[in-house]
């Protein structure tokens, strides 16, 4: 460990090069991770924010949520025989303010659930996003597809889905608007595994974000970014101590003559990696959470430590791994040649 701190303060330009770029590659990584969470949460905050239990779907939609219909009678009997049932239907579509601005919302209806607020007929509870478009308690909205008008009731905080802000409305005013008298999902919470009913399918929460449209292919992309990154970095760490551990060959080959053990090399081969390691994700971690603070109101960002601190875990293991693959050539040095080789 001392001769390996020793190395590390004789090349420290070396060293600060490669902790400068472990350390941009995790930051970018937690940047990332942190819109990934966002956008998450910005498209299905609404779906997140229930309980775990089981969404049921009809099995001719083809696990499309748009596509469901749940038919009338057996969401009556489903109700009535499991306790906290709810029934539920989501489409996009927008209100228009007093100024006629018009803002995109989702409309949610539900029946009487514990889960969602309780809304009469012309009435409509926002997401709480909308304050910050001038709405207020007492305003009135209209739609073109409804004949009435709706007077806000209240905010919802964090009720948001596929990127919109949630509007809350009573069934009958939903039916009116979307002149469809079926609802398109029952939730049954509490529920581990799912029972068998006749033509419908069921979900848990994990899969049933899979049916919204989008929400897939979107966390797809931003995940499948996030663990390029944590491969690149391990690819670093492999590349820089490979090409480290050429030049130190005849060293290698010195110290093996005078009884260093290989082991004894490979530990100080991890220690200059967890240090500079170390350094670096301490540094990216405490940013990105200080980014996290003072990040726009509007932007989708949200990066709990906890998922910091796995992600340090990941960056350390690939890292280690990096390290240890490039230090083989140790192993293979023969004391002898390789200090000749050192003289040429």
């Amino acid at each position: 460990m001392q001769m390996a701190w020793k190395e590390v303060k004789k090349s420290k330009m070396k060293f600060l090069i490669l902790g400068s770029i472990i350390f941009l590659v995790s930051f970018l990584t937690f940047i990332i991770s942190g819109l990934a969470n966002g956008l998450s949460e910005d498209n299905a905050a609404l779906i997140k924010n229930v309980p775990n239990g089981q969404f049921y779907l009809n099995e001719d939609a083809k696990q499309t949520y748009n596509l469901s219909k749940i038919d009338t009678e057996q969401q009556d009997k489903m109700l009535s025989d499991y306790k906290g049932a709810t029934a539920m239907s989501i489409q996009m579509g927008f209100v228009n303010d007093a100024e006629d601005k018009q803002h995109s919302v989702a409309f949610v209806t539900s029946t009487d659930s514990e889960l969602f607020p309780n809304v009469k007929d012309n009435e409509v509870v926002l997401d709480a996003s909308m304050k910050d478009e001038g709405i207020k308690v007492g305003d009135i909205l209209t739609n073109n597809q409804f004949s009435g008008e709706f007077k806000v009731a209240g905010f919802a905080e964090k009720q948001t889905y596929s990127h919109a802000p949630v509007a809350f409305i009573s069934m009958k005013n939903y039916q009116e608007m979307y002149r469809v008298m079926e609802m398109q999902t029952v939730f049954i919470p509490g529920s581990d595994s799912p029972d068998s009913i006749n033509g419908l399918e069921a979900f848990n929460n994990k899969e049933f974000l899979n049916t919204i449209p989008s929400y897939g292919a979107e966390q797809m992309s931003l995940n499948m970014i996030i663990w390029f990154l944590v491969v690149i970095s391990g690819m670093l760490f492999a590349i820089f101590f490979y090409m480290m551990n050429v030049q130190k060959i005849g060293l290698y080959g010195i110290l093996k003559a005078i009884g260093v053990k290989t082991i004894s090399l490979f530990s100080m081969m991890w220690y200059q990696m967890l240090l500079i390691t170390a350094v670096a994700l301490v540094l990216s971690v405490g940013l990105s959470q200080v980014f996290s603070m003072v990040a726009p109101a509007g932007m989708p960002f949200s990066l709990p430590l906890e998922t910091s601190l796995l992600l340090s875990g990941v960056f350390l293991v690939i890292g280690f791994i990096g390290a240890t693959i490039s230090g083989f050539q140790i192993k293979k040095v023969e004391p002898l040649q390789a200090i000749q080789q050192g003289e040429m």
